[in-house]
């Protein structure tokens, strides 16, 4: 599942690609892709909509439209965006088409099913109770301390709940966690100041390394076959690590399983 680096940089791919365009009919091939709406109403709101940008909001890609109006994408497991030119042929799995105004589609893909899509006018829910962006001005270090305090879950736990921390998913969760040199097993609120203080500053640097770094994510809008996923390699400090030597202290990764989720961390540098 893309995590906040990554979906950032499906925006970015996005954003010169349709920003300025307008949607001439879309077609919601899978009802399940936008289970709120039926594919006439999808269609009737979609089409003759100018986008006016593209954003996102945690894990959510939001294309902004001149009405007012918002389609969220989630892309959850395997979903994707591919821009085809409209002689070309429909990848697999294409469950929802956008005829853009430039003799181009942009096609949803998404061999799971498991990406979601919603039209609003007001944020939903969803949204309205997402925490502040991580690398914003928003998520402060006071709101970060006030978050442990007020939670006795484990750490590993607390960081994956979005209403809380946003756009931590596992790999990054437990990259920060070993960067902070903090046990994933404690809970959040006996966690010390200072190091509650370097785990904050750990999230943001851990994300803003992704970011800056290209993320694990290679974005071809024109690539319609396959995922976004393991096309690219990357070097972990702790993830997918179990055995292998620290890069700090050489003591052996090791594995966890914290509610359902591999928890990786080093037994020397995190206890």
């Amino acid at each position: 599942m893309p995590e906040l680096p990554e979906v950032e940089h499906v925006v970015r791919a996005l954003a010169p690609r349709v920003t300025g365009r307008r949607i001439l009919a879309a077609e919601l091939n899978l009802k399940r892709i936008a289970p709120g709406i039926s594919r006439r109403k999808f269609n009737l709101q979609l089409k003759n909509a100018l986008i006016t940008g593209v954003g996102r909001r945690g894990k959510y890609i939001l294309f902004k439209l001149e009405s007012g109006h918002v389609l969220t994408t989630h892309l959850r497991m395997t979903g994707k965006f591919v821009s085809l030119a409209t002689d070309e042929s429909l990848p697999p799995y294409a469950h929802v088409v956008f005829y853009l105004d430039d003799d181009h589609r942009l096609v949803y893909c998404d061999m799971r099913q498991f990406g979601r899509m919603q039209i609003f006018k007001d944020a939903p829910k969803e949204l309205q109770t997402l925490a502040p962006e991580p690398l914003s001005d928003d998520f402060t270090e006071e709101y970060f301390l006030s978050t442990l305090k007020r939670s006795g879950r484990p750490l590993k736990h607390l960081l994956l709940d979005q209403t809380r921390v946003l756009g931590l998913g596992n790999i990054y969760a437990v990259e920060a966690l070993f960067l902070a040199g903090v046990s994933p097993m404690k809970a959040a609120n006996k966690l010390s100041k200072p190091r509650a203080r370097k785990l904050y500053q750990a999230i943001r640097d851990t994300l803003q390394e992704a970011i800056d770094a290209g993320s694990t994510l290679k974005i071809d809008l024109a690539d319609g076959n396959g995922s976004y996923f393991g096309t690219a390699e990357r070097f972990w400090r702790v993830y997918e690590r179990e055995g292998e030597p620290c890069v700090n202290c050489g003591k052996r990764i090791r594995r966890v399983v914290q509610g359902g989720r591999s928890t990786y961390f080093c037994p020397g540098c995190q206890r």
